[in-house]
């Protein structure tokens, strides 16, 4: 197929922060009215279980958070086509199944996105052979950037058996469960943008759990975002309530821990993208028999989050802690390259125009609008506010009248004002809140809005 190999996502771009915050914000309002896993269920009204148990073993391979520029995309894409790779000394084979586990394209899920920047990219990695008989398997679980558009693309890609590349896709929904060997299930759950999980649903894996798993058995569970990385920054944090919920009343049916002792199911692991990093925490039963481990392994090809800011312990629950045993990049060359933020002016030179463009237009507004007559020798004299302001000598006793000159011709100017609203709010709530301290976040977001407000003032 032909398709145009995409750059990395310029995130700092202002018309791309633009366009993905407005679709962003419409998701967001009209989700619920337009939730597309209900007419899913309804036209796929048959239980379905994806059974592989039937083979001694079961090689997976699982990747999140690609779909971005084509370098990184297609260099996953191709570790992944690859018969079998070679890590320490040991050969991989290549997975009878791939597991996505959300965010299958950025920035937002246009057909021609998904062209561009994953169709094209794992097709010419791994392209179709139609001599190839055991071609693998693909499952895909939705990510928020794939739920910009209700899911719609998603549900054509992913849902309606074609291919990806030589990877077949088989399932009809946006979730799944799958009968691994050795007892084991991988369930995938589709959590919307960070909404309830949708009834159909939840009656599919309460019915698996009911009549399907049996006791000994053990899960795997795919979700969309560490939920527990998130609880750990922010303690009032809903979406590990509400995968705590599917785990206990859905799938144990009970309130218990990550292990039901009365049916012996056990919670194997929890895995997920979101973040772009590895890591991974051990959660540990109070006999020390059983493991259950949180892993983010958004390593899919976007752009890399610090893992410097991750907590050595946290709580998934009230009653239990797990603790941090790997992380990728190491926290030492996470910190590392944050210092590279340092140079964000020459990475971004859009931006930049930008913040001068907006400077130039305010300082244009207010010495056109800003004009006042006083009597001077003997005779009225007409100023802008550059000549008034200019008659202040540049000292630090002198600032106190500059600003109170600044805020009398900005609050009588309602584009002045607005602007000002716009660039420092807009500031304010583009900040990334969900990494690191929340509270501080807010803090040093609001600082910087202060900042840049008081700099393009000050070049007056």
């Amino acid at each position: 197929m032909k398709f145009e190999q995409k750059p990395m996502v310029n995130w700092y771009d202002v018309g791309q922060l633009a366009s993905t915050g407005l679709k962003t914000v419409i998701s967001t309002l009209f989700g619920n009215f337009a939730d597309k896993r209900e007419t899913q269920a309804a036209m796929t009204p048959d239980y379905d279980v994806y059974d592989y148990s039937n083979a001694d073993d079961l090689w997976l391979d699982y990747v999140a958070d690609l779909g971005d520029g084509f370098d990184a995309t297609y260099t996953v894409a191709h570790s992944l086509a690859q018969d079998k790779l070679n890590i320490d000394g040991h050969d991989l084979p290549r997975g009878k199944v791939l597991i996505m586990g959300g965010d299958e394209v950025y920035p937002t899920p246009e057909i021609e996105e998904y062209n561009n920047r994953l169709k094209g990219p794992y097709n010419a990695a791994f392209p179709y052979d139609d001599k190839l008989e055991d071609k693998p398997h693909l499952f895909a679980i939705p990510g928020n950037h794939d739920w910009y558009d209700g899911l719609t693309n998603f549900i054509r890609l992913f849902c309606q058996n074609r291919f990806l590349g030589n990877w077949h896709t088989q399932q009809k929904r946006s979730y799944f469960a799958i009968k691994l060997p050795q007892n084991t299930w991988l369930l995938g759950i589709d959590i919307q943008l960070s909404a309830d999980i949708d009834a159909p649903q939840m009656n599919y894996f309460r019915k698996l759990a009911s009549e399907t798993i049996q006791p000994g058995d053990k899960i795997i569970l795919c979700t969309a975002e560490p939920s527990w990385v998130f609880r750990s920054w922010k303690k009032k944090e809903a979406s590990m309530n509400r995968l705590n919920y599917f785990i206990d009343h859905v799938l144990f049916g009970k309130e218990r821990a990550y292990f039901d002792r009365n049916k012996s199911i056990k919670l194997l692991a929890v895995l997920t993208g979101d973040l772009h990093h590895y890591s991974r925490y051990e959660n540990v039963s109070d006999d020390g028999k059983d493991t259950c481990h949180f892993i983010t392994a958004g390593g899919g090809g976007a752009f890399t989050h610090p893992t410097h800011q991750l907590k050595k312990e946290i709580k998934p629950r009230a009653n239990s802690k797990a603790e941090l045993k790997a992380v990728f990049p190491s926290v030492k060359a996470s910190k590392g390259l944050a210092w590279w933020n340092l140079a964000f002016p020459f990475y971004s030179l859009g931006m930049l125009t930008f913040f001068g463009f907006f400077q130039l237009l305010t300082m244009w507004f207010m010495q056109s609008f800003s004009h006042e007559t006083v009597l001077e020798g003997g005779a009225l004299v007409t100023k802008t506010f550059m000549e008034r302001a200019s008659a202040f000598d540049p000292c630090l006793s002198n600032f106190g009248k500059y600003f109170g000159l600044l805020w009398s011709n900005i609050k009588h100017s309602p584009v002045l004002l607005i602007m000002n609203i716009i660039l420092g709010g807009g500031i304010l709530f583009f900040t990334d809140t969900k990494t690191g301290k929340w509270n501080w976040n807010w803090l040093a977001g609001g600082l910087h809005a202060v900042f840049q407000l008081l700099s393009m003032n000050l070049v007056f």
